[in-house]
Formats: C-alpha cells, sequence, structure tokens
C-alpha cells in the first residue's frame, strides 16, 4: 500500500471535507476553532494529571491542526499525530515551525497504525473525533491496540440527548456562530453509557468521567464532574497484562 493509499472504510469523507475547508484557521483563536482553542488547556492539563505526560509516548488520534497534540508535547511528551485531513496535516506541520515543537504527523487511520504500532503507546488520545467516524467503535478498539499495557486512553464527544442538541447545535452552530453550520451531526452524538460500552468491549477499563460545561454570558468553560449532559471527557485504562 502506497502512502497515498489508505482503507477509508472507516471515515466519512463528507466530514473530512468539513475540516478541509477550515484549515488555514485552525490557530485562529478567533475563527471557528476558537472553543478547540478554549477548552484545549483543560483538556490538556485533565489528561496530564490523570496520566503525567512528561516523558511519556503520546498518539493523538484525529490531531487536526494540532492544537492538542502540542500541548501534550509542551507537557514534555513524545508525540505522534494522525488525521485523515491533508490540509489540517498541513497546518499542523507548518505550525511547528513557529511553535518550535518536535511532533511526528501521518495522515492514517487509527485502524491501520493500530496494525502498525501495537501497544507502542503509554497515552493514546482521541478527542472530539468519534462524532465524526462511521464505526466510532473501530476507532476505539484501534485506540486500545495502540496503548501499552497499563496505558492511558482519553476520549471526548458530545452526549446525545435535547440539551446537547441544544447547545452544541442550535446555540453553537446558529445563535452564537461559535462553529459553521453542519459541524455536527445529532444522529451521531454518543451517549456517556455507550461510550463506557464501547470501551469495555474493547477490553479498557473506564475510569473517570467529566463534563466540559460552558458559560455563554461567561464565554468560561470549566470541567464539572456531575454534568455530562453536553460535552464530556472519559479516562480508560488498559489492563497491565499478567
Amino acid at each position: 500500500m502506497t502512502s497515498n493509499q489508505h482503507n477509508t472504510t472507516n471515515v466519512d469523507l463528507d466530514e473530512v471535507a468539513k475540516f478541509e475547508a477550515l484549515a488555514s484557521r485552525w490557530w485562529d483563536k478567533n475563527s471557528e476553532f476558537k472553543p478547540l482553542h478554549d477548552i484545549n488547556p483543560l483538556r490538556a492539563n485533565y489528561i496530564n494529571e490523570r496520566a503525567s505526560l512528561d516523558g511519556k509516548k503520546a498518539i493523538d488520534v484525529g490531531c487536526g491542526g494540532g492544537i492538542l497534540s502540542e500541548a501534550l508535547a509542551q507537557m514534555g511528551a513524545t508525540v505522534k499525530g494522525i488525521d485523515m485531513g491533508e490540509a489540517p496535516l498541513a497546518v499542523a506541520k507548518l505550525h511547528l515551525e513557529e511553535s518550535g515543537l518536535e511532533i511526528d504527523y501521518e495522515r492514517i487511520t487509527a485502524e491501520e497504525i493500530a496494525e502498525r504500532e501495537a501497544e507502542q503507546y503509554d497515552v493514546v488520545t482521541c478527542l472530539e473525533m468519534l462524532e465524526h467516524v462511521p464505526d466510532p467503535a473501530s476507532v476505539i478498539k484501534a485506540c486500545m491496540k495502540l496503548c501499552k499495557p497499563g496505558g492511558h486512553v482519553f476520549f471526548s464527544t458530545i452526549n446525545r440527548n435535547p440539551k446537547a442538541y441544544l447547545f452544541a447545535i442550535v446555540g453553537a452552530e446558529y445563535v452564537l456562530k461559535m462553529l459553521p453550520k453542519g459541524t455536527h451531526d445529532y444522529a451521531k452524538f454518543i451517549q456517556p453509557a455507550e461510550l463506557s460500552n464501547f470501551a469495555r468491549q474493547a477490553g479498557l477499563d473506564v475510569t473517570h468521567m467529566t463534563g466540559m460545561t460552558y458559560n455563554p454570558l461567561t464565554k468560561v468553560y470549566k470541567l464539572n464532574d456531575r454534568d455530562v449532559s453536553v460535552n464530556y471527557l472519559m479516562h480508560t485504562q488498559k489492563p497491565t497484562q499478567n
């Protein structure tokens, strides 16, 4: 298989195209990606507190333009970022010249790299990606496979309920115009119980879950363990082999 050929059975090309079109604005903190920049410190700190990134080998699945990948590298991890969008990856690589960080970016699916680099990573992150693929369970299995025994796998996605529809689609895309219209498909949102089941079926232990809440008046995001009604983060661990 050449570098330009990929098994795209679990890739939604329409979803990839959405982010390709926006790629040039990925690092503009006042663009459509402002919410990602705003929540990034919360996400990175959550991961670091639970997995202690310094000196660890990490892979960021669905890295996009590299916002989280760079944060993980700044916290001392050796980072690889993968995505199926050529334009976001080009932006991610270009931004390294500005940040001076070293990150290995590659256009490849989670499933493909899991075949090649099984059990190579201490920390696997897959944030804001599962709601954009046809088969999230397949990605979760690949993340488990990439992780070393005893390692950490982190997921984040959006809950599926009327409040999430109101906040993540109507509010964010239409009223506040924080995101481009059509960014999210409500049918692809994943309830915490579903994500927990996918993780357990893949062989991961679910250790913690927290919500990311947004106050539109103060424009501040916070982590809240008691509110996973819209955006939420999940920490799982791969059992240590006997």
